[in-house]
């Protein structure tokens, strides 16, 4: 089995689909590489279809006029993205971008509509990861408002523990500047963050790879939203 196939065959959109489905899916796939830092699309773009990652890392975000950036989710391997506006007919409402050198799978919407009319359990599976979808939007919007910048990071590190399905570490799938995008805050004060949780015994952090050293703590950190001292 390819990369690509195995890419399809464990993508959530997919999961519950006979060889032969699978197989179809293959036929309407098109392989997209995008080099780090190239754009996929724009806000505002029509949605032709949606992608799914085989490997690297997208960034979705959106920017205003003044050049500050908000990214919304950060995508590796197997996650899909795009989806909502292709099945609602309507434009992609962020931007899109390689965060490194990715290659994607490019599924068009007609192409993939007519799947769904002969095979009706492709669109129970976009529900579940649409509602998954909105599930993270939730967290995301309560950790932004009302969370303090620590509970955000503890959040955080909490989820890729259970993305990553490693609980002992973690690696970051982005540079910390983009994660201080993510989480709403400035690269000076995420540092000063994972400073004082290394000394006080949550983490130990080296380069991108984080060791989860009190999950206890993590969890507790998560859910006030505060350091102490």
């Amino acid at each position: 089995m390819t990369l690509i196939d195995d890419t399809i065959a464990n993508s959530a959109l997919f999961k519950g689909l006979s060889a032969d489905q699978l197989a179809q899916i293959r036929t309407i796939a098109r392989t997209m590489d995008f080099d780090r830092g190239t754009p996929i699309f724009w806000e505002g773009d029509e949605g032709k279809g949606f992608f799914i990652v085989v490997s690297g890392t997208v960034k979705i975000y959106k920017a205003s006029a003044e050049g500050k950036e908000q990214i919304l989710h950060i995508y590796g391997p197997g996650n899909p993205f795009g989806e909502v506006p292709v099945f609602a007919g309507q434009h992609f409402p962020a931007n899109a971008l390689a965060v490194e050198k990715s290659r994607l799978l490019f599924i068009p919407r007609q192409d993939f509509i007519d799947l769904i009319t002969a095979h009706p359990s492709l669109a129970l599976n976009m529900l579940a990861v649409l509602s998954m979808r909105l599930r993270q939007f939730t967290v995301q919007v309560e950790n932004l408002s009302l969370k303090e910048v620590p509970g955000r990071l503890a959040s955080y590190l909490i989820y890729l523990a259970e993305e990553q399905e490693n609980p002992a570490n973690v690696r970051l799938p982005v540079s910390k500047g983009q994660l201080a995008s993510l989480l709403g805050t400035i690269p000076e004060t995420l540092s000063r963050i994972f400073n004082k949780m290394s000394a006080q015994g949550y983490i130990e952090v080296q380069g991108a790879e984080i060791a989860l050293l009190n999950h206890q703590a993590l969890e507790a950190l998560a859910e006030s939203g505060r350091l102490n001292g």
